[in-house]
């Protein structure tokens, strides 16, 4: 039984957005098992003083890909997955130096790099996996070319997705990924950016397909994520029971309705589109898909206005590929102007561990909440910026009770 003590510390209160002042917490075997305005009783193996510093929850990612170590999916399922989990190391440390304690990954991650992290023979972020993302023939995770008739990998490597076909294919492949462990279940429900053969505007997988999929995810107890980009899409999927709706840069006023209507959430992606228009080619994209991301670079800016409009509540998420995965925490710069700093933090937060239907157990410094801490300078809701310049704001870092950072 370990123990720490953190001291004179300034908690942000994820939740309800405000500062609680010369706070003391209390870690005790990985979980918070303390919060007071006065000083804690009894002895601890460590007291880490804060020096009026400001002390939140680790951050929550909640769309990456952290196999993806290249944005060229069809080399991808090509390449060793062994070499693939050894870069994506790489990633995931890098990803957890920014202050990322939990990521949710939407089609690549497997049980074998959630536990070799639980484990600690891997540095990162705690993953939630979807596994595979599931993909009709010809949808987003289809990675053939039009003049490909065979697939030549296996749906087993280290590609982000899987196809399947019909209700009882999709139920199995379901069941597939719930067996393996699947946090949440992944559905590729329209076209996408870096899939060679479907469009933007298509929507994916049948009514009975989608109502499958969800279904056996519902029995599971863990909740459905969908790529969709249009109001077609996204509102087939809302009423439907799909939890989280990805991206969303082309949905309506109807698509904000549903989704408070059926508290769903939505997970803007915006720093991924502006990467790729700058960066995409150059770090492995073909031409011909890096000039989708024109089709809905714009759009992602007026969605987020109008969700922000209606009240539309939101996860954070980047979705970047490869080397632009550098640009993570770009995505606070990109939504600063829309939305206020201290929805920005529940986004990072505790909106997350509520969409998963794990509330309470990370995104808030609350007592029986895992311990996942970081330090900062100066105080992010008066300043949304201090969360973009790690190098220099971000002092210390925990998670599950273990240091990563410490530069108090």
């Amino acid at each position: 039984m370990t123990t720490t003590r953190f001291i004179n510390a300034n908690v942000i209160d994820t939740r309800n957005g405000k500062v609680l002042a010369n706070q003391q917490v209390r870690i005790q075997d990985g979980r918070i098992a303390e919060v007071s305005d006065s000083p804690l009783e009894g002895n601890d193996d460590q007291v880490i003083d804060i020096q009026g510093h400001f002390l939140m929850p680790g951050l929550v990612d909640s769309h990456v890909h952290v196999t993806a170590i290249t944005p060229n999916f069809a080399l991808l399922e090509t390449l060793s997955p062994f070499y693939v989990g050894a870069k994506s190391s790489e990633l995931m440390e890098a990803m957890l130096m920014r202050g990322f304690t939990t990521v949710r990954d939407a089609g690549g991650a497997d049980y074998g790099l959630a536990k070799a992290v639980d484990e600690g023979a891997l540095v990162g972020p705690r993953i939630m996996y979807a596994g595979n993302a599931l993909s009709q023939t010809g949808g987003h995770a289809d990675m053939r070319g039009p003049g490909q008739q065979t697939f030549e990998g296996c749906f087993c490597c280290a590609g982000l997705g899987r196809v399947c076909d019909g209700v009882s294919e999709v139920r199995r492949a379901a069941r597939d990924e719930i067996r393996k462990g699947a946090t949440q279940i992944k559905i590729m429900a329209s076209g996408g950016v870096s899939s060679p053969t479907d469009r933007i505007d298509s929507t994916q997988f049948s009514l009975e397909e989608i109502d499958a999929i969800v279904e056996e995810a519902t029995a599971a107890n863990i909740h459905t994520m969908a790529h969709a980009y249009t109001a077609r899409a996204i509102n087939r999927l809302i009423p439907r029971g799909v939890k989280t709706i990805e991206h969303g840069n082309l949905m309506d006023e109807e698509s904000c309705r549903l989704f408070l209507e059926y508290d769903a959430y939505l997970t803007p992606t915006l720093c991924t589109y502006d990467a790729l228009a700058k960066e995409g080619v150059e770090a492995g994209m073909a031409e011909h898909l890096q000039r989708k991301v024109y089709d809905v670079l714009d759009a992602g800016g007026k969605a987020l206005e109008m969700a922000q409009r209606y009240g539309v509540k939101m996860l954070y998420g980047s979705d970047l590929l490869g080397r632009m995965q550098r640009h993570q925490l770009n995505e606070f710069n990109l939504r600063k102007d829309v939305v206020p700093a201290d929805e920005l933090v529940r986004a990072a937060t505790s909106h997350a561990a509520d969409a998963y239907g794990h509330t309470g157990d990370f995104g808030e410094i609350i007592p029986g909440a895992r311990g996942d801490v970081i330090v900062l300078k100066d105080n992010p809701l008066e300043d949304i910026t201090v969360l973009t310049d790690p190098d220099s704001q971000l002092l210390f870092i925990m998670k599950d009770g273990a240091v990563y950072k410490n530069q108090l």
